[in-house]
């Protein structure tokens, strides 16, 4: 890079360091005047809290919706295959 680039983007650069400045300290006046909190301020992004009510209707509506769903057709046969084979870990010792 030349010299005269250098400074060239040295001058740009700082330039924009002062555009972005000025700009901030506008939106801060705005948001003050506005009764806003802090312009640097970002919206919280972090995960949505319910109340224990909340989260108990939640629980329902999603068993409801499983329930009405049905249960799978080989779910007997999956269970006694199972069945079958915890006897025979439990005949043998092994856990």
């Amino acid at each position: 890079m030349k010299h005269a680039d250098l400074k060239q983007f040295l001058a740009l650069q700082q330039s924009l360091a002062d555009e972005r400045r000025r700009v901030q300290a506008r939106l801060a006046e705005i948001n003050r005047v506005l009764g806003g909190g802090n312009a640097a301020a970002a919206p919280s992004l972090g995960r949505r809290t319910f109340s224990a009510a909340t989260k108990a209707k939640m629980a329902a509506a999603q068993k409801a919706r499983w329930a009405k769903r049905g249960a799978k057709p080989d779910s007997a046969a999956d269970k006694a295959r199972w069945a079958k084979v915890n006897a025979q870990k439990a005949k043998s010792g092994a856990k």
